[in-house]
């Protein structure tokens, strides 16, 4: 059920275009503020800067990223720096009327250090003096302080500040508040698009005879380049240089294009391929998590084109995934709507027995939150056993929330947050100000003190030691299997039928054995056979102790005399370069090297899908022998067809697991019990032969990673290296389309944009497109690997001269709107009732009854006129946070999903996009109603945006007389807002103009 607030006020962003109303009477608690004295001048501009939030934005983004200047100190060098623009200016006065009332101005409140003089002012939730706030959990908090910080009544409402401190009694009611965050996070394959569309935002802008400079980020905006490489050279001593030239070969027009908007836009950074994953960069080194502008104090807060933006959490900086568009938002100055969520509290004791990885326990969490239910809910971590997590540990856990559903997973800063802000090389200034700014503020847990009992919205409890060692798979990351279990697991996958947990191999055909030659040597593969094995991710990758671990397994294997098969394609892909630099001093890289785990880049590699080709006769013995492969890898997602084509079977591990499966050559073993190979004294080698001691791994973190290590890292990550620094870019501020390029191109969306929005629609007569079941991902919808040979994208690229050779993924192409609708629908796993069985990228053109690629047939039905919808199950769009999955079948003309449920994102994105999101009613879907999808629909929609309710029901008919009612997914009444104007960037231009 969705219930809004009966305020015309409930939608920030309608707010926005909203003339300022009178300020509400408010509860008792707001009236019995402590005073304080807020006479300084500089505080009068905070007032005025804080009053409005473009003003507030701009002044909040520049002191950013100054650590890369001084290490001393690491977030206030850049406030000497200052750009001031016409626009601002123009806000500026705009505003100035309200400027010296902060609504909250009574609560701005000096935080003093401890030898004299004050790090600066802050708004302290103390000084409300209300009861409630003690109760709340530590991410509530960080969105009451946001609201009462950028409180305005204008754009965020004395009213949303009320709404979270009461919080208990609201966020069952689904009540809509404004976030504004701190700052933005981009990585380039969502990157790319986002600097398209804002880019094309001022072509719009100047269609429309509006200033162009409004189209400008007005928070900090990072960007780091992660995606693009892949693992074309491995076991390799020259794998990084090799590949980074591949990589830049493929992809400098895109990296053209990023650094042209890093000079064109304010406030955008952009760091150089070969730098690190974002999210593991996040961590290390971009996380404030306190800023201090100009004398401001208040936490830092993000989000990010990227689903793991959430790995951020584990070091007490809110932060979560949204789509790329909402983000575009949120660059621009717009509070985001979100409905304010309910909070899972997750308690942890005791600690980790002997040889158990945070792998391990991340595995078993996701398990556990998947099975609780979270979607939608921010995850807190609280309890004795947090004093057993090492920071990395926590990002581990924090990273994987995508993948158990929730919007976070929190972790409150403590003492281990403290101790790891140092080891990253932050100064010591700068930790003694975020920790007394957060005791201060009441947002620090000391363990050491009485806990103050928060209230949550339900409650969920592990003790560590039951945590045992597991992987999982072989298509969901939540399907976790116990090691001990796993061969019988494996039997099990390859006797059950198609699906999640099944391959449906024939008992006859399940010891078959394919034989081929490798390089002129004997090779053989089953089924289980490992082909993949990769140390891969920012989710494993930035914990030093699993890295070490694998080190340590590989160390011992060497030892012993074993040795990974030539033919399994093994590679390391480190998140940042501490890992080389601490891998090299505890002298463990070396081994790695002699087992084929050479370092092949710093960048996301497989786990995203740049896993590169497999050597041909190993393809080729997995294509004609139908083998059911597998891949092993320290990644977060292992979808089928995601990892690598050629792999059906992916299993997601720790990093020492990794190499220890790669050792065996297989998934199917027991390694209790079964040997992993012969030594070289001929005497078998088991798992506990190789498989490294918490102390052993804990001794190696100890001597081997080093402060000096982060500091000297990202200095140097500024500097770019040779090939980025190379790139010349134009200086202009409109970007010069070119319509030849295969990589950049300009976006249709815009083209017919007039200053009238063009109302609310429904659905009439419109065909089918697809007709799915459940858990279809936004890897389905939308691919980010390899572009298959056949499909309408290769033949776009090979009508315009591109080689096969060339084609890169369609993540690299995310720029060209021209191939990512033709590669919507694309993934060659897709599952389409409307197909009967047969799997692929294909549909029935229900008119003819054609069975066409799903491009082909979405153009035959736009010509002809006709709107199309898709059905679907349960969880559609899970996955990675990826705004062309709605994008794409936007272009293709879908009007409308109608699923079971949808994932949190993907269903935001659908709704950003303009596409309607309407739910089956509980218990019901296509299968129960007898949709076969070759019915034409009817979605029965006013066409007049006030007659929509958020989460109303909705009537759907078919012209074979079948008719039921839905709940349309617009969640909010900003949602019904971006609905009306087309899109959420037509309504941000429509308002920019306005202003």
């Amino acid at each position: 059920m969705y219930i809004t607030t009966s305020s015309s006020a409930s939608s920030s962003l309608l707010r926005a275009a909203s003339s300022y109303s009178r300020t509400r009477l408010f509860p008792s608690s707001f009236r019995n503020l402590t005073s304080t004295n807020p006479g300084s001048p500089s505080l009068v501009s905070h007032h005025r800067s804080l009053t409005s939030a473009a003003v507030r934005s701009f002044h909040g983004s520049v002191p950013r990223w100054s650590h890369r200047l001084d290490w001393r100190s690491p977030l206030s060098l850049r406030a000497q720096i200052r750009a001031v623009t016409p626009v601002i200016e123009r806000l500026e006065r705009k505003f100035a009327t309200m400027a010296s009332e902060h609504p909250f101005k009574a609560v701005l409140t000096s935080l003093p250090k401890p030898g004299g003089g004050e790090f600066g002012k802050f708004y302290s939730l103390p000084a409300l003096n209300d009861p409630r706030i003690d109760k709340l959990p530590y991410s509530i908090r960080i969105l009451l302080e946001s609201a009462v910080r950028n409180c305005d009544n204008f754009q965020v409402k004395k009213e949303d500040v009320e709404k979270i401190i009461d919080w208990e009694n609201t966020s069952p009611k689904q009540v809509e508040i404004p976030f504004k965050p701190a700052r933005v996070l981009l990585q380039d394959f969502t990157g790319v698009p986002a600097v398209v569309d804002l880019a094309c935002m001022r072509d719009a802008m100047n269609k429309l005879g509006s200033d162009t400079s409004k189209i400008n980020p007005l928070v900090p905006v990072d960007l780091v380049i992660d995606h693009s490489v892949q693992v074309d050279v491995t076991r390799s001593e020259n794998a990084v240089q090799a590949n980074m030239e591949l990589e830049f070969q493929r992809n400098k027009e895109r990296f053209s294009f990023l650094k042209w908007g890093s000079t064109a836009f304010r406030n955008m950074l952009v760091v150089p391929p070969g730098s690190g994953i974002v999210h593991q960069v996040n961590l290390e080194y971009l996380g404030r998590v306190v800023f201090n502008t100009d004398g401001l104090l208040y936490p830092d807060s993000v989000v990010g084109t990227d689903s793991h933006t959430t790995m951020i959490d584990g070091l007490g900086v809110a932060g979560w995934g949204v789509g790329g568009i909402e983000a575009e938002a949120a660059m621009l100055g717009q509070p985001m709507s979100m409905v304010l969520p309910g909070v899972v509290g997750f308690k942890l004791s005791g600690k980790l027995r002997n040889g158990v990885t945070a792998t391990d326990l991340v595995l078993t969490v996701t398990q556990m939150l998947r099975k609780h239910g979270v979607v939608g809910k921010f995850v807190e971590f609280y309890g004795d056993g947090m004093g057993e997590l090492s920071l990395a540990d926590r990002a581990t856990i924090a990273n994987m929330s995508p993948e158990y559903g929730a919007t976070m997973g929190f972790f409150p800063v403590d003492h281990v947050t403290l101790q790891y802000l140092k080891l990253t090389g932050r100064s010591d200034e700068t930790v003694a100000m975020i920790e007394s700014y957060l005791r201060a503020n009441k947002m620090f847990v000391d363990y050491n003190e009485p806990q103050q009992e928060r209230v949550y919205s339900s409650y969920l409890e592990l003790n560590l030691a039951e945590v045992e060692p597991c992987i999982s798979g072989p298509k969901r990351p939540h399907d976790r299997v116990p090691l001990k279990e796993m061969k019988a697991d494996w039997n099990s996958c390859l006797n059950n039928k198609v699906g999640f947990k099944g391959f449906a191999v024939p008992k006859e055909a399940q010891d078959k054995v394919a034989k081929f030659s490798f390089h002129g040597k004997p090779a053989e593969l089953k089924h289980g056979s490992v082909v993949i094995a990769a140390i891969t991710s920012c989710t494993n990758t930035s914990n030093p102790s699993v890295m070490l671990g694998a080190g340590l397994v590989a160390k011992k294997a060497c030892e012993l005399g074993l040795q990974v098969k030539p033919w399994i394609k093994t590679s390391l892909a480190p998140g940042s370069g501490v890992v080389t630099k601490y891998l090299l001093q505890s002298g463990l890289q070396e081994y790695l090297n002699k087992q084929g785990f050479n370092i092949v880049g710093y960048g996301c590699t497989t786990c995203i899908g740049n896993s590169g080709e497999l050597d041909e006769s190993v393809a080729s013995a997995i294509s004609e022998n139908d083998v059911i492969a597998a891949a092993v890898l320290s990644g977060n997602r292992n979808f089928e067809g995601r990892v690598h084509a050629l792999t059906r079977a992916n299993y997601l591990a720790s990093p020492p697991l990794v190499v220890a499966y790669a050792l065996a050559g297989t998934v199917d073993i027991d390694f209790d019990k079964e040997p992993i190979g012969t030594g070289k004294d001929g005497k078998s080698v088991y798992f506990k032969d190789i498989w490294p001691s918490t102390e052993e791994i804990a001794q190696a973190v100890q001597s081997s990673v080093l402060p000096e290590m982060f500091k000297s890292t990202y200095q140097a990550i500024t500097k770019g290296n040779p090939m980025w620094n190379q790139l010349s870019v134009p200086s202009s501020t409109m970007y010069s389309w070119d319509s030849n390029s295969t990589y950049i191109h300009e976006p249709p969306y815009f083209k017919s944009m007039t200053m009238e929005p063009p109302g609310a629609h429904g659905v009439k007569d419109a065909y089918c497109l697809l007709n799915f079941g459940d858990s279809i991902t936004t890897d389905h919808i939308s691919p980010a690997g390899s572009i298959h040979k056949d499909s309408p994208a290769a033949k776009y690229l090979l009508e315009r001269g591109v080689e096969h050779k060339d084609f890169n993924s369609y993540g690299s192409r995310r720029g060209n709107d021209e191939v990512m609708a033709r590669g919507t629908f694309a993934n060659i796993r897709l599952v389409n009732k409307l197909l009967n069985g047969e799997v692929g990228p294909k549909t029935v053109h229900v008119p003819t009854g054609e069975k066409l690629y799903v491009f082909e047939a979405a153009m035959r039905y736009k010509a002809a006129g006709h709107d199309t919808i898709v059905l679907a199950g349960a969880e559609y769009g899970s996955g990675s946070s990826r705004d062309w999955a709605a994008k794409g079948p936007m272009l293709l003309g879908v009007k409308a999903v109608i699923a079971k449920s949808f994932e949190r994102i993907h269903r935001s994105n659908l709704v950003g996009m303009g596409i309607i999101p309407l739910c089956f009613k509980s218990g019901e879907d296509a299968d129960t109603l007898g949709l076969t999808g070759h019915e034409r629909y009817t979605i029965d929609l006013p066409s007049n945006i006030t007659h929509i309710r958020p989460g109303q029901d909705v009537s759907v008919t078919t012209n074979n007389g079948k008719s039921f009612t839905c709940t349309v997914r617009f969640d909010t009444e900003v949602e019904l807002a971006y609905f009306n104007n087309g899109g959420i960037l037509p309504y941000v231009i429509r308002n920019l103009i306005k202003q």
